[in-house]
């Protein structure tokens, strides 16, 4: 099976019961393996949020732990990430964002797990 890129909006969904999109991200969690990829951006994004609804910041991390996911660190690609923040201006994209971009253009054959609208990304015409 191909590697899934976890962006924010699954995660948040999936640890609080009361987010819109909780049920769909219980069953799709149900079906990809342990050990997706998570930007640390996408992390500290998700920490946050989930701390809103009221769950503890430190299940996020748990989780991780546990080998729910695997953290990985794009920001050395500062010029590459700033290229996508450039690049996709006239979309709402943060840096946390950016890191799921340059994660999708890094490893061609992941499946990018998202509940944004507006993220219509294609790695390989990134690339080009």
């Amino acid at each position: 099976m191909n590697p899934v890129i976890f962006d924010t909006g699954p995660l948040v969904a999936w640890f609080c019961l009361r987010d819109q999109h909780h049920a769909w991200a219980r069953q799709t969690f149900a079906q990809i393996p342990a050990g997706g990829l998570i930007s640390e951006a996408v992390l500290a994004e998700v920490s946050h949020l989930v701390a809103k609804g009221g769950v503890a910041r430190g299940k996020v991390l748990e989780f991780v732990e546990r080998g729910g996911l695997t953290p990985v660190s794009p920001g050395g690609e500062l010029p590459a990430l700033r290229d996508s923040l450039n690049r996709y201006a006239d979309t709402p994209m943060d840096f946390a964002d950016a890191c799921v971009v340059r994660l999708a253009e890094l490893n061609t054959d992941a499946a990018v797990c998202t509940t944004d609208g507006d993220f219509c990304f294609s790695a390989r015409t990134a690339a080009n």
